[in-house]
């Protein structure tokens, strides 16, 4: 195979390849050993074929399968040999073919550009720790305990009040006849909190152990026997206890209930998680301001074909009359992209990157455990979805890439309290949607990776997650 280079332009070029016609026909009687054993024709045994029937029977198909196969081979090799990365699909061009001929192609191809990558391990940063105060992991376990009431039973002859657990046995009626699920025992209610039926609690209070009480109460829309939606039933109901809520005690007994060994344990739990709810939003603006050092990275020709291609996503579902109006500005979008894209992705090809399949499962779980509830709705959408599977794996690519490029950069380590990492994050989701209001585009599109879609650069808003602890886990 001989391979010349022709026709230089900038990023775009012509491959020449010749491969002589010795060569093609070592390929063909290769093709015909191998068909020679699976044919059978009247009158000669499996394997006993002469060559030149099987050329006259089946010459063409067995050239077309040869040539096919010759110009996948060669083509990559060729572009190996040339060390060309392309930027999409090359174009073939086939100038001389056909049996017992010399075959030459052209391949027209855009080669992806040469960037640089060193000065991304000097790249700068902010690293955030937050140092959660003593006083805030108390509130916190405060909180906790609040939320888990803990009850005692009260003397017999204490009415109930709004607060109280009720604990009763129950028969019902509709027009003074019994129904499927009528009856109840040991059913425990929280005066005030009117989770059984709409008006059922308030008619309990002021009850005491042993009282029996009528008390009436609608069925609701949702109740499964349908012929009995909306219709008054009573309730003859029998107090078994009555049991008011009395300040948790916050001790060693309270934190090993929760999962920690001792108080002093729950407390470093408790603070982990605090800053853990603030970690990953900062670590997130520290990415961004990874992106945008990236940005600033001189590539010096973007290929067009991939501006193309980034634009097209760009202006999904906007009218021609918008694309065009928006185009230069689209053009621009997508050139930032693609650049970004393609250090992310070298970088990641240097320093041997991959994926595992095992990390798309985790990140998947992950998802399920976001969405309870609708787990399978999600397993679904990516088992008959395999573009959202090689999207989520460009996620996954692009955050090992992004970690990598935090361990070898320059952090400027910050310590910073609760509050200055609530207002940080703060003025950086106002920045972000101050940004939202002046964008004339009305439809957001994920970065189209320069390499076979395996970067997605996306730059996710940065949101305090403050949410209230019940559990506490070590993991």
């Amino acid at each position: 195979m001989k391979v010349t280079v022709e026709n230089k332009k900038g990023l775009n070029k012509d491959l020449k390849i010749f491969i002589d016609k010795e060569t093609m026909n070592s390929y063909m009687d290769e093709k015909y050993e191998e068909i020679k054993n699976n044919v059978n024709l009247k009158g000669f045994r499996p394997g006993k074929v002469p060559k030149e029937i099987l050329k006259r029977q089946f010459g063409k198909a067995v050239f077309g399968e040869v040539l096919d196969k010759v110009l996948k081979e060669t083509s990559t090799k060729a572009l190996e040999e040339k060390k060309i990365k392309p930027a999409g699909q090359p174009k073939l061009d086939l100038k001389t073919y056909g049996e017992d001929k010399d075959l030459e192609y052209v391949l027209s191809v855009t080669e992806l550009p040469k960037v640089e990558i060193k000065s991304l391990e000097n790249i700068k940063f902010d690293e955030y720790n937050v140092k959660i105060d003593e006083s805030e992991t108390d509130k916190r376990i405060k909180e906790i305990a609040k939320n888990q009431p803990n009850f005692k039973e009260v003397s017999p002859d204490t009415k109930a009040k709004k607060g109280d657990l009720v604990s009763l046995d129950y028969k019902a009626t509709v027009d003074d006849k019994d129904f499927k699920g009528s009856e109840g025992k040991n059913t425990q209610l929280t005066l005030g909190k009117d989770l059984f039926l709409k008006g059922f609690d308030e008619q309990l209070i002021g009850v005491k152990k042993d009282d029996e009480k009528i008390v009436e109460a609608t069925l609701p829309e949702n109740f499964p026997e349908k012929e009995l939606v909306n219709k008054k039933a009573k309730f003859n109901c029998k107090i078994l206890s009555v049991k008011q809520s009395e300040e948790v005690k916050i001790d060693d007994d309270f934190a090993k209930n929760l999962g920690a060994k001792d108080l002093k344990d729950l407390k470093t739990l408790i603070s982990k998680q605090i800053n853990d709810e603030y970690k990953n939003s900062l670590d997130q603006l520290s990415k961004n301001q990874i992106l945008k050092e990236i940005e600033k990275i001189k590539v010096d020709e973007v290929p067009d074909n991939l501006v193309e291609e980034e634009v097209k996503v760009l202006s999904q579902g906007m009218s021609e009359e918008e694309t065009k109006k928006n185009k230069k500005n689209f053009e621009e979008k997508a050139k930032t992209r693609i650049k970004t894209g393609l250090i992310l992705n070298e970088f990641g090809e240097k320093n041997q990157i991959k994926v595992s399949e095992q990390e798309i499962q985790a990140e998947v779980q992950k998802q399920l455990r976001m969405m309870p509830g609708q787990e399978k709705m999600v397993m679904d959408f990516y088992q008959k979805n395999p573009s959202a599977l090689a999207s989520l794996r460009g996620t996954v690519y692009e955050e090992k890439i992004l970690n990598l490029i935090k361990q070898k950069g320059k952090p400027n380590k910050k310590e910073i309290s609760k509050a200055e990492a609530e207002k940080i994050l703060k003025e950086a989701h106002k920045h972000d949607d101050s940004v939202e209001e002046k964008k004339e585009t009305k439809k957001k599109s994920s970065t189209t990776s320069a390499i076979e879609k395996k970067t997605v650069t996306k730059k996710a808003k940065s949101k305090p997650t403050a949410k209230k602890i019940k559990k506490v886990s070590k993991k």
